[in-house]
């Protein structure tokens, strides 16, 4: 089964490009308008130290077959393989611009 097989649902703020020459995808995904996010309560510890508590992840729509979403690796990690629907981009093999940009990903991880 291939990624072109799904309907992909981007739940990040920006557009996503996938190109994989070896898998003959190139295709941009772009962001839905819905944002999935982990709740987080920051609270400080000392001077200039703070403290991250992460809660539930909000904004991401109940499974529907033959769809995949795309969220935030930090999204992906905090559902911890509940949910064999989301994706991450797979931005550790991200091709990057001069700056230092994430311009593409080969793929999505899961």
């Amino acid at each position: 089964m291939s990624l072109l097989d799904f309907n992909i649902v981007n739940l990040t703020p920006h557009a996503i490009n996938i190109v994989s020459e070896e898998d003959g995808i190139n295709i941009t995904i772009p962001a839905s308008g819905v944002v999935a996010r982990v709740a987080a309560t920051v609270a400080k510890l000392d001077k200039g130290i703070y403290t991250t508590a992460y809660g539930d992840v909000e904004g991401l729509p109940e499974p529907i077959e033959g769809t995949v979403y795309v969220v935030s690796g930090l999204v992906l990690s905090a559902l911890a393989g509940s949910r064999e629907d989301v994706y991450a981009p797979a931005t550790t093999l991200a091709a990057r611009n001069e700056a230092g940009q994430i311009v593409s990903v080969p793929g999505l991880v899961r």
